[in-house]
């Protein structure tokens, strides 16, 4: 099983109304929450470990994660409100107003960490969930506990933000990439990780150098690029779609890559750190396809595996 650990919220998409002025309609949401509705749709064994309300909207992300197939047995449940993020569209790219104070998602603990079960192979994590403490703190120390006999994806997806104090998030994140295996960042995140005045592949090998057998790298509509540890690297370009709106479309890749790594029995540690350009080709394109029928349609929608 993939666990999928960070933050899951309501995503607040403008829609017209019959009066001229926009309302909002909730969809499910959140990077990580996103990453594993789309694994559950591809058919791959994912859970999902975040802190849940028990408030309506809470019940509507359970409900979202039991219809796309994902384990729902290590969510924490509480009263505290869930997490809102209120999305503007412009030119199909969406900015984000987040309501996520004192949110069931944000306040878990330590005390509330599950002890991590044999058939949990591999973690993923990433979004807001790295930023927003307590909770960051919680995910870090959960990675820490739990990396050694584990395959680790990353996205770190960074909201500058949410960043309350820059030197103690970039420890926590320095830590998290170096016990990582798979670490994904746009050329945006790659830039503000390393603001030094080097070039993008200058900064991917630092962060090779940190621990992770792979880095790729996403440039939107330029495609990706993974980097592997031996030096080698693979560039796959975007595909084509008629893009409905952005939400999600990182996320849904994400998942594209981890399931067909899954698909081809290289997610776990020994494989990746001896992964060939094929099959990392093969992972980058499959998270191509997976993304472009997401940026088809509103929100974060990611397709079942039969639509692929």
């Amino acid at each position: 099983m993939i666990l999928c650990c960070g933050e899951a919220l309501i995503d607040m998409i403008p829609m017209p109304t019959p009066s001229g002025v926009d309302g909002f309609v909730p969809h499910n949401g959140g990077a990580v929450y996103n990453t594993a509705i789309a694994l559950g749709r591809l058919g791959v064994q994912t859970g999902m470990l975040t802190g849940v309300s028990t408030d309506m909207f809470g019940q509507q992300l359970v409900d979202g994660l039991k219809t796309s197939h994902v384990d729902v047995s290590h969510l924490i449940a509480s009263d505290r409100p869930a997490t809102l993020a209120f999305v503007r569209l412009t030119n199909g790219h969406a900015t984000y107003d987040f309501y996520d104070e004192n949110s069931a998602g944000r306040m878990i603990g330590p005390q509330d960490m599950p002890d991590l079960t044999p058939d949990v192979t591999a973690l993923f994590f990433g979004g807001i969930s790295l930023a927003c403490e307590p909770g960051a703190d919680t995910y870090a120390s959960l990675l820490e506990r739990n990396a050694r006999d584990r395959a680790v994806m990353l996205d770190p997806n960074i909201r500058p933000g949410f960043i309350r104090d820059i030197a103690r998030y970039r420890a926590r994140l320095e830590r998290m990439i170096a016990l990582s295996d798979i670490v994904k960042v746009s050329d945006e995140d790659l830039n503000w990780i390393m603001p030094a005045p080097l070039s993008l592949r200058e900064k991917v090998d630092r962060i090779l150098e940190m621990g992770p057998s792979l880095v790729v790298l996403t440039r939107g509509g330029d495609g990706a690029t993974g980097f592997l540890s031996s030096g080698q690297d693979v560039q796959v370009p975007a595909l084509k779609a008629q893009i409905m709106d952005t939400v999600g479309a990182g996320d849904t890749f994400n998942a594209g890559v981890l399931a067909r790594l899954a698909e081809l029995g290289q997610l776990h540690k020994p494989g990746l750190a001896d992964l060939s350009r094929q099959v990392l080709a093969e992972a980058l394109q499959h998270g191509a396809r997976v993304a472009a029928v997401t940026v088809s349609r509103a929100g974060a929608n990611p397709p079942w595996a039969g639509e692929l």
